[in-house]
């Protein structure tokens, strides 16, 4: 396997993001504030929370495809003050090319100014660490939604992030197919260990996947969303999804989110 960028430490203080107003009536709208983080080196951390709470404006924050509006937010200790090189993004869609193979789709995810002999060589190895080498020359269309979501984490590792962000990447796949690609992610990570922010609204994916989950949602009702609980996974990964401390976890987590388990 290829040695790819070293995986970073992501900090965030402060942090907090006020849309403007899209009409001359209307008002800011504060989706985020006060959200201080520190992702380690290595880490699988996941956001949760309810829909709409700003978990994918942070994760935007995070890249720099996004401007806080207040805080400060680092990568390794050096300010992220734009679109980022040292992340990567996969989306809840595998948003790849139909018109082209694969192989060309995973290839774009290259750093700029990869030989182009270097670039093919990796686009083949991520594509055999995903299990496609053998659907490389397939257009999109020909494949599986499991197999398209495969190729875009392939893209997205292509760029030898130092931050991997994924928003969702599962949501859209039947249960069981749902399933093997959370197990692939857990070999990709195990293969080239780099820093993992997840987005999901699925607890117990959070707490077979992350080392530590974090619930955003706000402070006071109606309010803008901030760091309200933060988790620490027990146990190794891979982790046995039936354990009775991963229950426990997943119902103080639902809770957190308003869905309590049990009724008095």
């Amino acid at each position: 396997m290829t040695a790819g960028r070293a995986a970073a430490r992501v900090e965030l203080r402060g942090v907090g993001r006020t849309f403007a107003p899209r009409t001359p009536a209307g008002r800011p709208r504060t989706v985020l504030t006060g959200v201080d983080l520190m992702v380690e080196p290595g880490e699988i951390l996941a956001l949760l929370g309810a829909s709409g709470c700003g978990k994918s404006t942070l994760l935007r924050q995070v890249c720099g495809l996004d401007v806080p509006t207040s805080g400060e937010l680092h990568i390794d200790g050096k300010p992220v003050t734009g679109a980022d090189p040292r992340c990567a993004v996969a989306f809840q869609e595998p948003r790849l090319l139909p018109w082209r193979s694969l192989r060309r789709n995973v290839a774009l995810g290259l750093p700029p100014g990869t030989p182009r002999a270097t670039g093919a060589a990796r686009a083949e190895e991520l594509l055999a660490l995903v299990g496609l080498a053998d659907r490389a020359e397939d257009r999109p269309r020909q494949v599986s939604g499991g197999m398209a979501q495969r190729a875009s984490l392939a893209r997205a590792l292509a760029r030898d992030p130092g931050v991997l962000l994924l928003d969702e990447p599962f949501g859209a796949l039947d249960a069981l197919t749902r399933l093997r690609m959370q197990d692939l992610l857990l070999d990709l990570h195990a293969a080239q260990p780099t820093t993992v922010l997840l987005v999901t609204h699925d607890v117990e994916e959070a707490l077979y996947l992350a080392d530590r989950v974090v619930l955003l949602g706000p402070a006071v009702p109606g309010g803008p969303s901030t760091v309200r609980t933060v988790v620490t996974v027990p146990g190794a990964r891979p982790r046995d999804r039936g354990s009775a401390r991963l229950t426990h976890l997943r119902a103080e987590l639902l809770d957190g989110l308003g869905v309590p388990t049990h009724h008095a």
